[in-house]
């Protein structure tokens, strides 16, 4: 039997810090950015302003939007503290297994790994559904078994997502040319997408009705607050960014950087494009699947529908691609400690990429989306996120405490300590208990899963185990 010292041993961080990985360090405070709001900024910014609006808070939707940024900032802050201290692969994973050691570590890590993994096969399969409907524009329609996942709402007789599958794996070949590579790729898209909704607000701005705008809180306070709950889960992604920490330049500068910005340029997209939509368009109308386009028509300004159209679909791109990288190196970092097979943190000479990770998680990852329906694959999204980003949080004040870091002046520092951690905790556990009951049962089934491949595999490899002697 594993003795309970053994099963919470901590990671030695500061050995792994000075060593040579082998990721090339290629990236930038510019390229952490970009990758950030790659991750952020996609579909659902054409869609999730007015599901709050109509649903919840009315014109007051961009209160919404503003308040869970600021929940949102202070997790990115704890981040920001941990990636500049401890500059490796594996995000919040190698930071809890450094404060509170292995088995918190895995659980967070196994429940990271259906973060990156069920986000790919969500957004695949939207981008799959997208894509379809562009081609049925010129008359092409894929047989009906090939079109969606077994069971998915609105396509009877669906077997096999052949785009969604197709689609996951084209980003995987993408990532396995090196990160600089993908990191051009991803910030050519940004900058695209960037533009398309710039366009949308400034047009629409010239259409904006005040009288749009009254009542402000038809819903009242509660209905804000229910909204920040909703557009929450709109800015997952940033702590993307913090996989990134060992193909940094400078981490302990680059990556406080990138987190935090990549987070205030979302923000500021978000609640622009929140503020301008109820004001060309009464709250009460936007409670349709496509707001934005709905604005369009309902403006009668349909020759820029194409516009928008192009920048969802290469808003999904960019986060299929960020969030693919992000789900390739916390395996990376898994494997390195031994919990998970060791070729799976192997790297081609070359290109300095994982490649079986790579290949094994896009695989994984095309499947998912390819043989489960949407509504299934994303549950496991936002829980996963929010159990991070508490302990992260949480992990802030231990940081602080442990010897070997306490006097690290190069690395940022979250400030208001500890109360800001301690309240960005009480925040991500609060709005985790606001999660419905499935959500909870297949978070607790996946993990069960998890604790069955630690005791078979992990607690026997452990790199950190063999080196404590534990």
């Amino acid at each position: 039997m594993p003795s309970f010292k053994s099963l919470f041993v901590k990671k030695d961080t500061q050995s792994d810090i000075l060593k040579q990985s082998g990721l090339e360090k290629t990236l930038t405070a510019f390229n952490l950015t970009t990758m950030g709001v790659g991750a952020i900024v996609g579909a659902g910014i054409f869609i999730m302003p007015g599901v709050v609006a109509a649903l919840h808070a009315g014109p007051a939707g961009m209160v919404s939007f503003a308040l869970a940024a600021i929940v949102c900032a202070f997790a990115a802050l704890c981040y920001s503290e941990f990636s500049s201290t401890i500059p490796l692969a594996g995000s919040a994973y190698t930071y809890v297994y450094t404060v509170f050691g292995e088995l918190i570590a895995w659980i967070l890590g196994w429940s990271l790994l259906s973060e990156y993994m069920f986000s790919v096969s969500s957004v695949a399969t939207s981008w799959s559904a997208y894509f379809q409907n562009i081609l049925a524009g010129f008359g092409i329609k894929l047989p009906v078994a090939l079109q969606a996942a077994p069971g998915s709402t609105g396509v009877h007789g669906g077997r096999f997502d052949l785009i969604a599958f197709l689609i996951v794996m084209i980003i995987s070949v993408l990532l396995l040319g090196g990160v600089h590579e993908s990191a051009r790729v991803n910030t050519a898209m940004v900058i695209l997408k960037i533009t398309v909704i710039l366009v949308f607000i400034v047009v629409c701005l010239f259409y904006i009705k005040p009288a749009n705008y009254h009542p402000f809180m038809p819903f009242g306070a509660k209905g804000v607050f229910k909204g920040a709950a909703l557009a929450f889960y709109a800015y997952i992604g940033f702590d993307a960014v913090s996989t990134a920490a060992e193909e940094v330049k400078r981490p302990q500068r680059d990556m406080p950087i990138g987190i935090s910005m990549s987070l205030v340029i979302a923000s500021i997209l978000y609640i622009s494009l929140a503020a301008v939509l109820v004001g060309v368009v009464n709250y009460t109308k936007l409670g349709v699947a496509d707001p934005v386009a709905f604005a369009l028509e309902y403006l009668h300004l349909t020759k820029l529908s194409g516009i928008i159209s192009l920048g969802a679909i290469v808003g999904m791109t960019t986060v299929l691609l960020v969030m693919s990288y992000g789900g390739t190196r916390l395996v990376f970092a898994i494997s390195r400690d031994g919990l998970l097979p060791q070729r799976l943190h192997k790297l081609h000479p070359k290109t300095h990429v994982p490649v079986s990770n790579t290949i094994i998680f896009g695989l994984m990852a095309a499947l998912f989306a390819a043989f489960i329906p949407i509504n299934l694959v994303s549950e496991l999204v936002n829980i996963g996120t929010l159990f991070a980003f508490a302990l992260v949080s949480l992990g802030v004040v231990f940081l602080r405490r442990n010897p070997t870091f306490a006097n690290n002046k190069a690395a940022f520092h979250v400030p208001f300590f500890p109360w800001l951690p301690i309240l960005s905790f009480c925040l991500c556990l609060g709005l985790m208990l606001m999660l419905q009951a499935f959500t909870w049962i297949s978070f607790l089934v996946w993990q069960g899963i998890g604790l069955v491949i630690y005791a078979v595999y992990g607690y026997r490899n452990s790199r950190a185990r063999k080196e404590q002697n534990l």
